[in-house]
């Protein structure tokens, strides 16, 4: 009878532990399924803002340095939250927690568009006006004795009170606030979402399940790309503007497509990412095995438990006191550690390089090229996410099949490195030659290079012609020469409207080796020469190898960062590292890179009260030469702290075969056991 009664309730405990381990593996699955789309959608909306710099620059009309600072914030709205998030996140409800953090990224994201929707419509011209009830008008001045020297200030500040607002005001203020918040949203994401797989996946299975998540996050930038490529090539106030009455084309440099509605997509996704989290548990059941390890623990009576409890509430200020004065014994370990420090610096100047080079290649390849933001966005998508990918598993696979030891990690991270580096010097190679513009780099006839863009006089084709010395209506002529504005070139009349407007009677103009009156021109900048095309095919290719390169050795550098330290020091030392990365690498990078290439700006606009607004043309040689000098000097002395590093690991582990196999799990699984790590090995790739 007893054996009947045993079986009975073994019969009944089965179905329901089936029971439960079937919920258990349905919550997770929902659980990284969730994760799976807000990881999407973080790296959907960093791509976004990436490829949207140079129209928030021209929207808002501010400057490159300006711009960085906006890009800068998103790291500044992360440390803002990133030690609430360590230290309480494990404690609070994760999935909740994560739910709110993408509401509050999506929240951000909009935040970040809505400027559009209270600044009017954009003037790419002093000389275009824009009212929902009329056609857009457009009387671009041309030479006449008539003119008065200065346009009239009162009827510009009529205009900019009325349909158009100026853009040259502060709300890219609220662009800097929305990418702040959008930082602050996407804090506990990766770490609390990294931490929570780990704790209730099946054993072993952690890593796998990670891999998978970053593959499938690459469906982000892919989307990213491919959506910017589309918005840039719709006008700026599509829906609100008749675009038949549109001059400009979006090779222009005063082309601002709809950046706007990309943050819209991407701040919605976030949005829906949220949903499921709020209805996911606090901790799911554990797989049976852990279960049986813990069943001594689970059959205590609860009045042990109870005054256990109680004891440990009655320790708790010295455990405070004694977890605070830890704490600063082991920051005061890793620091004092050679290795730590000497890979601490280079993987902070290495990821300097990253996000500087990042923030400004799309405008790069657009002054350089003469590409438009679409071309180099769909470009730069569709070059550097198989690069990186490639790279960094075929780095991954290279570590694993030959065994590396410590120091044969760093040598061919040194290695991998050195050839990105050496690739990347061949771009000072294919920078083009300054544009031939009059006025700017060659007198206003076109027949003289100047020493300086700076206060060209102006020349007789067009000295008396009482011309807008700001004004930007750039003009191609028949020798290849483009002219500022169909003023400075001595145009007396124009023919047509739109984007089909002739000029005629350019007397600045000269063709076959004489000065003509019947010189006609078409509006836009002339196209850069066929040599300079040439190069860009080149610069494709070698972008390609360095980043494939770059790629190979990213996985061992944060190797190097957590295999250097204590084992019990993992988790601080990848924390630390993090921290460092963004204070002194993800904020200041944006903000010195644009400040250098704004030196090489040579025409400026100027908004209606007289202030410098964002660049029109740059000089090119100036331009590339800062952008890849600046990067250059982020490298080399990376490559020398690299060689500092091996020499010292040598010594340290003279005669010690340690292999990069050996403790990897135990190792990994410490990586993963704190929030601020999984945040730093996430943000690398994002970096890279």
């Amino acid at each position: 009878m007893e054996q009947n009664h045993h079986s009975d309730k073994t019969a009944e405990v089965q179905p329901s532990e089936k029971r439960k381990t079937r919920n258990c593996c349905n919550g997770f699955k929902m659980f990284l399924a969730a994760l799976s789309l807000s990881f999407i959608s973080k790296a959907l909306g960093a791509v976004i803002m990436k490829s949207s710099i140079t129209q928030i620059e021209r929207r808002f009309d501010i400057s490159s340095s300006t711009v960085g600072l906006i890009d800068g914030s998103f790291e500044i709205g992360n440390l803002f939250v990133i030690v609430f998030v360590s230290y309480f996140g494990a404690k609070l409800h994760r999935p909740k927690l994560i739910g709110i953090g993408c509401i509050v990224m999506g929240a951000g994201s909009i935040l970040t568009a809505l400027p559009h929707f209270f600044m009017g419509y954009y003037r790419y011209s002093k000389d275009t006006t824009f009212n929902p009830s009329e056609n857009s008008t457009s009387s671009l001045p041309t030479c006449s004795n008539n003119q008065n020297l200065l346009p009239n200030r009162t009827s510009l500040e009529v205009v900019g009170k009325g349909w158009e607002k100026d853009s040259g005001s502060y709300m890219w203020i609220y662009v800097l606030m929305g990418n702040m918040l959008r930082g602050i949203g996407e804090t506990p994401i990766g770490p609390l979402g990294i931490s929570y797989i780990d704790d209730f996946a099946e054993e072993g299975h952690s890593s796998l399940y990670l891999g998978n998540l970053l593959a499938v996050t690459m469906i982000g930038p892919i989307i990213g790309f491919i959506l910017v490529s589309q918005f840039s090539k719709m006008f700026v106030d599509i829906g609100y503007v008749d675009l038949s009455t549109i001059r400009i084309t979006p090779k222009d440099s005063r082309w601002v497509g709809a950046w706007w509605l990309g943050f819209l997509v991407a701040g919605l996704i976030s949005i829906i990412s949220s949903i499921p989290f709020f209805f996911l548990p606090k901790t799911l059941d554990k797989p049976n095995k852990e279960k049986k390890a813990s069943a001594s623990s689970i059959s205590l009576p609860v009045q042990n438990e109870e005054k256990s409890q109680m004891a440990n509430l009655t320790k708790s200020g010295q455990n405070v006191t004694d977890t605070v004065t830890g704490f600063f014994q082991s920051l005061k370990s890793i620091l004092t550690n050679p290795l730590y420090v000497l890979t601490l610096f280079l993987t902070l100047l290495q990821a300097s390089s990253h996000i500087g080079s990042i923030t400004y290649v799309f405008k790069y390849i657009e002054q350089q090229y003469g590409n438009s933001a679409s071309e180099t966005s769909i470009l730069l998508g569709s070059i550097s996410i198989p690069s990186l990918a490639v790279g960094m598993f075929t780095g991954g696979f290279i570590v694993k099949k030959f065994k590396f030891t410590l120091v044969g990690i760093a040598k061919f991270s040194l290695c991998a490195h050195l050839v990105s580096f050496l690739f990347h010097l061949s771009n000072f190679a294919l920078i083009c030659e300054n544009k031939s513009v009059a006025g700017l780099t060659l007198t206003y006839d076109g027949n003289t290079p100047v020493a300086s863009h700076l206060n060209v006089p102006l020349s007789y084709c067009n000295s008396d012609c009482n011309c807008d010395p700001t004004q930007w209506e750039p003009l191609c002529g028949g020798n290849g020469i483009t002219y500022i504005s169909p003023c400075l070139a001595g145009c007396t009349s124009s023919s047509g409207s739109k984007k089909s407007i002739v000029f005629h009677n350019c007397s600045c103009v000269e063709e076959n080796g004489f000065q003509s009156k019947n010189n006609s021109m078409k509006l836009g900048e002339c196209p850069k020469s066929d040599d300079c095309k040439r190069k860009f095919y080149i610069y494709i290719v070698v972008q390609i190898l360095t980043l494939f390169s770059a790629a190979l050795g990213s996985t061992s550098n944060m190797m190097l960062v957590f295999k250097n330290v204590e084992p019990e020091l993992k988790s601080l030392a990848m924390g630390f590292h993090s921290l460092t990365i963004r204070t002194l690498g993800g904020i200041p990078a944006p903000i010195y890179f644009g400040a250098l290439i704004d030196r090489a700006c040579i025409k400026w606009s100027i908004n209606n009260y007289g202030k410098q607004g964002s660049c029109r043309i740059y000089n090119s040689s100036l331009y590339g030469h800062t952008f890849f000098g600046l990067t250059t000097g982020l490298k080399f002395p990376a490559l020398v702290l690299f060689v500092v590093l091996i020499s010292a690991m040598k010594k340290k582990y003279q005669g010690k075969d340690i292999k990069a196999s050996e403790n990897e799990t135990k190792a990994m699984n410490e990586a993963n056991s704190g929030p601020l790590i999984n945040d730093a090995k996430v943000d690398h790739e994002t970096h890279l």
